[in-house]
């Protein structure tokens, strides 16, 4: 039974703010004054100096005029800044001091009570309410008799549960918003107190209220539940491993083979995520592979190349190696960036779906690469150029320092710059970011283009890794690896919504669950079975996702 005695009213939850906002509120006032002539002067003149180099009603003298006068005044300003910075920063701990003494224990604590038998007590009204509506339900039906009548009064039972159950989690939601609200109050005046320079300890007690604060349950399970069914397949898979093949799964050696494999992936599937980004795709992957693959086994072939290229056999081995690694690294990018660009450029210009414009794409890849080559597969490269760009230090592959870098790179361009936020604005709503002044098809073949780059990298890297090899078949097929680990990464098909970090884990388990089952001895038929069941699920949760949403 909830204790009645223990839930507070609004006003005696204020009457144990007040202490605490009267004596924050004294050291408040002195930080103002301290403040005053100083932090506050160099604020303002700082903001003022913004708005002059952002207007473009000034001339350029005038705008350099009023700048250098504000720099003037700025200087006094940061003196008096520096005088204060001690006082102030005593009187910010002594708050923070009085806070953490008396708001858990005077405050918090008591709210928290509070709310846990507001909580009880809802539920005990709920059940009692439920408890009335059963009897009051199946006193209705005893005096019944008529089909349609029994089952009218059923759906009318079913609809005052339904409601009664509504009022609870209104309730509910009514205490959840009360305890948030106790909590964020002493951040609200740490906020003042501090200008919302938050230590790092105070940001993540934040975070972590807010996650707690917003979590869901069930769309916690509706935006992870693939996740966790995954982990739940490799818990599997180490169990079984031992046992069948009498060999342990999550060894160094196999988590090292896996990074090394996922490595030239991870460019494809960054590359193809700002695609879908844009609610588009790109068919063609595999096929820039092949190319890139032969282009850059010609170049660093050991010795005269194995095949010709219409006719012609090269041999490039009177070359320093570093300087044929290089140009085939420049020639890969610009074969992927130039048949990449085109895509994007009827995408962009005609408005023509990427399926069809990357589907020609690798039709007339293929056709080209296969005529030139008849088909042939180029051979080994010369083994001292792997070494070079990618070698083992020790144990470890370096091959994963380029896709650490790779997703550096993307995540800064994605997160930190303008071309970054147009990507999700365009793939968001292209047309109100056209009316807000961004170039659609600009942003659009940029995409492509950063596609192209990062297949280019991707495909030489992965020639560095096979050490040659290239034929116009190889990589037939990653082009629904790439898209399927960014759709299991979260990168939506809709647009606008994705996140690197996601590509990265995508990538992960696709690359993962292939080692593993061939580990195991599963046949390549059957593996693709499993790759298409987790792009089925990962799909069906996204446009669930989109559904709930719209």
């Amino acid at each position: 039974m909830a204790d009645n005695k223990k839930i507070l009213t609004a006003e005696e939850e204020n009457a144990l703010r007040r202490p605490m906002e009267e004596y924050v509120g004294k050291i408040q006032a002195k930080i103002d004054s301290l403040r005053k002539d100083g932090t506050d002067v160099v604020i303002a003149l700082n903001n003022h100096i913004q708005l002059v180099r952002e207007d473009k009603n000034y001339t350029r003298q005038e705008r350099a005029k009023l700048i250098e006068e504000d720099r003037r005044k700025l200087g006094p300003a940061k003196e008096v800044e520096e005088k204060n910075k001690a006082e102030i920063d005593r009187l910010i701990a002594e708050a923070e001091k009085y806070l953490d003494e008396h708001f858990e224990a005077d405050y918090y604590s008591r709210v928290t009570a509070s709310c846990d038998a507001e909580r009880a007590a809802a539920k005990k009204e709920y059940e009692s309410s439920l408890a009335q509506l059963k009897q009051e339900h199946e006193k209705a039906l005893a005096g019944l008799s008529d089909k349609q009548e029994i089952k009218d009064e059923n759906y009318v039972y079913k609809n005052r549960q339904f409601d009664a159950r509504m009022v609870l989690e209104g309730k509910l939601q009514q205490v959840k918003d009360r305890q948030h609200e106790a909590f964020t109050f002493k951040y609200h005046l740490i906020d003042l107190l501090r200008m919302s320079r938050f230590t790092f300890a105070q940001n993540q007690a934040q975070k972590r209220e807010n996650r707690r604060y917003t979590f869901n349950r069930k769309q916690f399970f509706l935006t992870n539940g693939l996740y966790l069914v995954i982990i739940c397949i490799f818990i599997f898979l180490c169990i079984i491993t031992p046992v069948v093949k009498h060999t342990q799964l999550l060894t160094v050696t196999n988590i090292l083979n896996i990074l090394q494999q996922a490595s030239p992936r991870m460019f494809l599937a960054l590359g193809v995520a700002g695609l879908i980004l844009l609610t588009g795709t790109d068919l063609s992957i595999g096929r820039m592979v092949g190319m890139s693959m032969v282009t850059a086994t010609i170049l660093m072939h050991q010795g005269i190349n194995t095949g010709a290229v219409f006719g012609h056999v090269f041999d490039t081995t009177g070359i320093p190696n570093p300087v044929r690694a290089l140009l085939a690294l420049l020639l890969c990018i610009c074969f992927t960036t130039i048949f990449s660009s085109i895509a994007g450029f009827f995408m962009a210009r005609f408005k023509m779906h990427p399926f069809i414009s990357t589907m020609s794409n690798m039709l007339i890849i293929f056709g080209l690469v296969t005529y030139a080559t008849k088909g042939v597969s180029f051979g080994a490269i010369d083994s001292a150029i792997p070494k070079m760009f990618i070698p083992k230090l020790g144990q470890f592959p370096t091959i994963i320092l380029w896709a650490v870098a790779a997703i550096a790179v993307v995540w800064f361009i994605w997160n930190k710059t303008t071309f970054g936020k147009n990507l999700y604005a365009v793939g968001g709503n292209p047309e109100a970011a056209s009316v807000s002044g961004i170039s659609v098809f600009k942003v659009t073949l940029g995409a492509f283009v950063m596609a192209g780059i990062l297949y280019g990298c991707g495909s030489w890297l992965e020639c560095l890794r096979m050490v040659g090899s290239g034929s116009a078949a190889y990589g037939q097929g990653w082009d629904m690896d790439a898209i399927a680990a960014c759709v299991v990464g979260g990168v939506s098909f809709t647009g606008g919504i994705g996140k690197i970090s996601g590509v990265v884990v995508g990538v992960l388990i696709f690359t993962s669950l292939t080692y593993a089952l061939t580990i195991l001895g599963i046949d390549t038929n059957l593996q693709f079975v499993f790759e298409g069941i987790i792009i089925l699920t990962a799909v069906t949760l996204d446009c669930l996702k989109y559904v709930q949403k719209k």
